[in-house]
């Protein structure tokens, strides 16, 4: 330890988190995120060995699943004492190493060598935790370890080192659209949550209107969700102005001022936020960091630490660019989107008044969106990019980005690029009254020149439904409301989280 603490004050913080020691009850909310259940899965396979990390943006309902696994653990019979839920970041524990504080456990409460389950929340404030993990992995059969950081639980170095073989990383990112009304106890259309996305682009045209009635009544929701994101807490909100005053208080200020001050030991809290800020009014921006840095008055090399750190927090998706075939493009310049367009809504204070501003409404779309399609392709492993090339004639020009001068160039575009070995599928985001699909568009060309099968077209419009062909080229496009795809995406997210096929 640091300095000599006393011991009995070290068992009444633990005793005090782990309430089920002393027979008492616990409130645990009966929702659960999806990450509960792979956690629960990997928990009890005999033959996994790893530790379980947990990994998302603060206030997302990691502790939740630690404490709903604690619940269901007792509820298996466990003994509650072998249960033990550890917060890092209490101002007490964070004096005292992990092994001391194990240690004491093993000492005063449950005795050292029997089975238990470690619940270690932000596990991040704990220092060298990495090598601590990968000890008890190594050396402790009898630990089963789950773990939650809201920061990025490793820098890749450190995972390089120490994690290999040692832990499995769960993703919980926000709510997605689908999990969003579930929370919110809004009835699902049978047809829709009985419906696979990719049954679409073979679907009678017959279909489509009885989908989209169906799906009518879930629009108010969307919009609603596009204000107020996928944070749990904000969800249930009745007021999008207290929803977006918790989202500043607790999830930006606190991250951005607090945590990742702390863990990353940023000199700077002003040019820090000047530039979560500046990512805020760009979102979906193409990022030139040199313009961007003198628009700051901040050396570039800041700007990338700071972009790093906000990436690691799970704040921001980067996304590269690439060439026709999948190559990348050397030193081109990425687009960042914010990770939940609710958190640039808040700092913005953009409240009710986006629904009627196209331009605001496209980008957050197209954000939302995004956080659906990484979600969904996680396991994968996939790259998610864009793409942007010169239109060899005609052709669109591309919406002016952040930091980037284009002047009278024409430029095809395509939002977001999926690609895993076995798979490429672009998606075009046109959140808007009129949305067409052109053959001349950045979609258009792109799926052409790489002989795709099919491609999404996301639309505003309930009624904007259906899939389009054209004459030179074998791809279907499914032209789909954005409301409808970002259910249908939650939906198969969580299907394929519960090991079902989706």
């Amino acid at each position: 330890m640091a300095f000599e603490l006393d011991r009995s004050q070290i068992l009444n913080v633990l005793r005090g988190f782990n309430p089920w020691w002393a027979g008492l009850p616990m409130s645990v909310p009966t929702f659960r995120r999806l990450a509960f259940d792979q956690c629960v899965r990997l928990l009890e396979d005999p033959k996994f060995k790893r530790a379980i990390l947990l990994s998302g943006p603060r206030r997302v309902g990691k502790t939740t699943v630690l404490k709903q696994v604690a619940e269901l653990l007792l509820a298996g019979g466990a003994e509650p004492v072998s249960v033990v839920y550890i917060s890092l970041d209490h101002p007490l524990l964070k004096l005292a190493s992990l092994t001391d504080l194990l240690r004491i456990y093993r000492e005063d409460i449950f005795a050292e060598g029997r089975p238990a389950v470690l619940l270690l929340d932000e596990v991040q404030y704990a220092e060298d935790w990495e090598l601590h993990v990968k000890t008890l992995v190594d050396h402790h059969p009898e630990y089963r370890i789950l773990a939650t950081g809201s920061a990025a639980v490793a820098t890749k170095r450190k995972q390089a080192e120490s994690g290999v073989g040692r832990w499995i990383t769960v993703p919980i990112p926000t709510l997605s659209f689908y999990e969003y009304l579930r929370i919110r106890e809004v009835g699902i259309p049978k047809l829709l949550d009985e419906l696979k996305l990719q049954d679409l682009f073979t679907s009678a045209p017959s279909l489509f209107g009885g989908i989209s009635q169906a799906a009518r009544p879930l629009l108010p929701e969307f919009r609603r969700y596009l204000l107020v994101g996928g944070f749990p807490e904000t969800a249930q909100q009745a007021s999008v102005e207290i929803a977006q005053q918790i989202l500043r208080e607790d999830v930006v200020e606190r991250v951005l001022r607090k945590d990742l001050v702390a863990l990353y030991a940023v000199r700077s809290v002003r040019e820090f936020e000047q530039l979560f800020i500046y990512l805020c009014l760009h979102t979906g921006g193409i990022f030139a960091v040199k313009t961007v840095a003198t628009a700051l008055g901040v050396a570039a090399p800041t700007v990338e630490n700071h972009l790093e750190v906000l990436e690691q927090a799970h704040l921001i998706y980067r996304l590269p660019p690439i060439a026709i075939s999948g190559k990348k493009i050397l030193k081109a310049k990425d687009k960042i989107y914010i990770a939940d367009a609710a958190l640039r809504n808040a700092v913005l204070l953009k409240g009710d008044q986006i629904l009627d501003d196209p331009a605001e409404m496209g980008l957050v779309a197209e954000t939302t969106v995004l956080r659906h399609v990484f979600a969904f392709y996680y396991q994968d492993t996939p790259r998610v990019s864009y793409w942007l090339a010169p239109a060899a004639t005609g052709g669109k020009r591309g919406r002016p980005k952040a930091g980037e001068e284009r002047g009278d160039e024409k430029l095809l575009e395509v939002d977001i690029v999926v690609q895993s070995p076995s798979y490429t599928i672009p998606f075009e985001v046109k959140y808007r009254d009129t949305a067409t699909l052109h053959a001349t568009s950045g979609l258009v060309a792109f799926c052409r020149e790489e002989k795709l099968e099919r491609a999404y077209f996301v639309t505003k419009r309930n009624e904007d439904f259906g899939v389009s062909t054209f004459p030179d080229h074998r791809t279907k496009y499914l032209r789909i409301p954005a409301h409808i795809l970002t259910c249908l995406l939650g939906r198969a997210e969580r299907i394929q989280w519960r090991g079902k096929v989706g």
